[in-house]
């Protein structure tokens, strides 16, 4: 299978990365920041150099083309100002959607936030955050051609993965260590099922395959 995760220098992102190529899948990670290409190929991911808040459209359709699955991974980062967090975690995540389409790939998956919503209140950057990332899930979640699949992790920890999750369309707040995040994508990719599934993730008890299985109804 091959893989593109757009924001492939992320913290999920190239922990998923090194998952996928430990199983033989063909991964391509889209970076910013030409630096950061040997960080990628140390994950046993090809790096993309391609700045998602400038590049049109047709030029992330090219990078998607000819893949079987797309990750959003990408985001503003901590530290960042208001307006990115709609020019990436919002925009971009739109424009990658678009460029799927383009490009004729089904499957898409995106890293959203727990509590993300178009009408959550409040004029902290967060808060613009956390609408940002309901406008990209509402924009995906309209997609009659994309399988697409929204991640909803609770707060992020670098703390070890335990490879124990609890996954399901409402979880209540938590917890949980990036490393499982990275699992529970690289469990739903090869997880067609769960296509339309909005999905909350926090540290749990049901270890990451069975968690996903659960959810897709198998």
């Amino acid at each position: 299978m091959r893989i593109v995760i757009a924001g492939g220098h992320g913290q999920i992102a190239l922990r998923l990365e090194r998952l996928l190529a430990a199983r033989s899948d063909e991964v391509a990670g889209i970076i910013r920041a030409a630096g950061q290409a040997d960080d990628l190929r140390a994950a046993g991911a090809e790096p993309v150099a391609l700045d998602l808040e400038s590049a049109s459209v047709d030029q992330v359709a090219e990078v998607l083309r000819g893949a079987d699955a797309v990750v959003f991974a990408a985001g503003a980062g901590p530290g960042s100002s208001a307006e990115r967090k709609d020019t990436v975690d919002r925009d971009a995540a739109v424009k990658c959607a678009d460029a799927a389409e383009q490009a004729g790939v089904r499957r898409y998956l995106i890293v959203s936030s727990m509590g993300a919503d178009t009408h959550h209140r409040g004029d902290g950057v967060f808060d613009v955050y956390l609408r940002a990332k309901g406008a990209a899930d509402e924009a995906v979640r309209a997609r009659t051609t994309l399988d697409w699949t929204v991640l909803r992790p609770g707060s992020l920890t670098d703390d070890p993965g335990t490879g124990q999750v609890r996954l399901a369309a409402g979880t209540g707040r938590g917890s949980v260590p990036r490393d499982d995040v990275a699992a529970v994508l690289a469990e739903l990719l090869e997880t067609p099922a769960t296509a339309g599934l909005t999905l909350d993730l926090i540290s749990g008890s049901v270890p990451v395959s069975v968690a996903v299985k659960d959810v897709a109804g198998n």
